[in-house]
């Protein structure tokens, strides 16, 4: 089974809002080719969406993706093309790249993630050496993996201003680091392009600023084919100063969730969805799918167990949660075989190049699936997302094109955001 299977029925809201986006597909395409004029798409990025089947909507945007071996091989074309225009636009004459991944040396899926990325960029015709952050990498090292290809992981140098893999001088320092526990000095203060800047990592973004782009992004996308905002958009709120240790700021987190339980409930009502509402309580920073929680009820945020808080006080490099953005949680009717799934859209520069479906077996259609004991289908998108077929409503590639137009305007919303934030040339170092 290459399609998931949507469990609610078909012919809801989101047949609807199918039909608003095929209908205005023409008009979609020009606004969001407007909107690339106004703002520079990130380098790349992975959007996490969830169909409710009443609701499409992004729950996380991701702008060091790490799932590129996850995608269809048969769009491996469209990989290179749409890296040949980000390349272009970072550094015309572009002859070579330094790679910067995470310093994952043990974790194979990643690491070719890694291997897969790099073979994309050299395919856009410039050469790629791979830079490592790790002290323990001093000289070239070849890791074997085990979907039979081989990374080569090198020390990245400072030279100056510059950075330099080997001797190799890069045009541009592509970083697949999210720099959860700050920037490095080895990073700051560089001459060279380095995409995504490093205002993108976690030292300094926060996921309640993407999202606040976002509800602007949607205000006007709305409009434009003339549907509700929230059958795309999430409810969310900021919560800071939470300290989960010293059971500090459960007030303030009881009541947003309160709130937005409330506010929830009214669109159900409105919509008649007999679901029951929820939230998602994570941290305002951070991936891994660390420091997240699903409520039901404002009580549970505030009778928090020992373990329930130790799991949410602390994410990557333990790194300590101070702040979180309470989100509407967004139902998942989508299946493989026996066990849920949502998609997940990649793209490069602002082209959409492919996704997956992230499955969990034991997981609920009402919990965060980026979480140990995951699996991905990768073949699941076996058509590309920017092929629909108005003329026939039940065509497969039509929910394609639907993900990514929601996971284009996440990629909008992340561009402005980026344009927001404040551009300090050095960030907290580790």
């Amino acid at each position: 089974m290459t399609v998931p299977r949507l469990t609610t029925a078909l012919t809801g809201p989101l047949k609807e809002l199918e039909s608003h986006i095929l209908k205005a597909t023409t008009g979609i395409e020009h606004w969001l080719r407007l909107q690339w004029q106004d703002h520079a798409a990130p380098f790349y990025a992975s959007v996490d969406l969830r169909n409710a089947g009443f609701k499409l909507a992004p729950v996380d945007t991701n702008l060091f993706p790490g799932g590129f071996n996850n995608l269809n091989p048969d769009f491996h074309t469209l990989c290179v093309q749409a890296a040949m225009a980000a390349i272009e636009k970072a550094c015309p004459d572009a002859r070579a790249i330094a790679l910067v991944p995470e310093n994952h040396t043990r974790n194979q899926f990643y690491l070719q993630n890694v291997e897969k990325l790099a073979r994309i960029l050299r395919h856009a015709g410039v050469e790629v050496r791979i830079g490592s952050l790790l002290p323990e990498i001093t000289a070239a090292t070849d890791i074997e993996l085990t979907n039979g290809t081989t990374l080569c992981l090198e020390p990245l140098k400072r030279d100056g201003n510059r950075v330099k893999v080997g001797e190799m001088d890069p045009c541009v320092v592509l970083l697949n680091n999210d720099l959860s526990a700050g920037v490095p000095p080895i990073l700051q203060g560089l001459e060279q392009n380095v995409l995504p800047p490093l205002h993108a990592g976690w030292a300094t973004r926060r996921k309640s600023k993407h999202f606040a782009a976002y509800d602007d992004v949607t205000k006007d996308f709305a409009q434009l084919i003339g549907i509700d905002p929230w059958l795309i958009n999430p409810y969310f709120e900021r919560c800071g100063k939470i300290n989960f240790h010293e059971r500090k700021g459960e007030e303030c987190l009881e009541g947003y969730v309160s709130e937005i339980l409330a506010d929830i409930r009214k669109k159900y009502a409105e919509y008649g969805v007999t679901e029951d509402p929820f939230v998602i309580v994570k941290a305002d920073a951070g991936t891994y799918g660390m420091g997240i929680m699903t409520v039901k009820d404002p009580s549970e945020v505030k009778g928090l167990n020992r373990k329930q808080r130790n799991k949410m006080a602390v994410v990557k490099e333990g790194l300590e949660v101070s702040d979180v953005i309470v989100q509407e949680g967004v139902y998942t009717f989508e299946n493989v075989g026996e066990a849920i799934a949502e998609p997940v859209v990649y793209m490069i520069d602002h082209f959409v190049v492919g996704g997956f479906y992230r499955v969990h077996t034991e997981r609920g259609k009402d919990q965060n699936l980026n979480a140990p004991g995951m699996q991905f289908v990768p073949l699941a998108f076996d058509e590309p997302c920017s092929s629909p077929n108005p003329g026939d409503p039940n065509c497969p590639p039509n929910r394609f094109y639907s993900y990514g137009v929601i996971a284009r305007l996440a990629l909008l919303a992340a561009a402005i955001e980026l344009e927001r934030m404040e551009t300090p040339d050095t960030a907290p170092a580790p």
